[in-house]
C-alpha cells in the first residue's frame, strides 16, 4: 500500500516575503514563513520558518521553529527548535527538543521544558489562541 502525501494547502501558510518590513504582532493558528524583516512578537500554533534572508526582532512562540535567518529575542517552542547552518539566535530559548547544525550561532541560555511547562509559561506570559 502506497503512502499518501499530506494535502497541504498553500493558503494556510502566512508569508512575509523578501523585501517586506513589518512591525507589530502576528497571531496565527496556522504555519508562518518569514523571508523579510519582522519587528514584534510572533505567535503560532503551527510551524514557523524563518528563511535565510529573514531578520526577526522580538519573541517567537510556536509549535515548531526552523531557523535559517536571524532572531534577536526569546524563543518559546512547544516541540522542536531546529537551528540551521548559518542562522543566528541572540536570546534565550525555552524548548522541548533542540537540533543544532554546525555553523549555527546561539548566544543565550537554553531551558529544556515539557509541553505542560510550555503551556504554563505561555499562559502566564502570553495568550496563544
Amino acid at each position: 500500500m502506497a503512502k499518501s502525501e499530506p494535502n497541504l494547502n498553500v493558503n494556510t501558510i502566512s508569508r512575509i516575503s523578501v523585501g517586506t518590513i513589518i512591525k507589530g504582532e502576528i497571531v496565527s493558528s496556522s504555519d508562518i514563513r518569514i523571508d523579510g524583516t519582522f519587528d514584534g512578537k510572533i505567535q503560532s500554533n503551527g510551524r514557523v520558518v524563518i528563511g535565510e534572508s529573514a531578520s526577526v526582532k522580538g519573541d517567537v512562540i510556536c509549535e515548531n521553529l526552523d531557523l535559517w535567518g536571524k532572531v534577536d529575542g526569546n524563543v518559546y517552542v512547544k516541540d522542536t527548535l531546529s537551528l540551521k547552518q548559518g542562522c543566528t539566535v541572540n536570546g534565550n530559548v525555552h524548548i522541548r527538543r533542540f537540533c543544532v547544525e554546525l555553523g549555527s550561532v546561539f548566544n543565550g541560555n537554553c531551558k529544556m521544558i515539557t509541553e505542560d511547562e510550555f503551556e504554563k509559561l505561555i499562559a502566564s506570559s502570553y495568550k496563544v489562541k
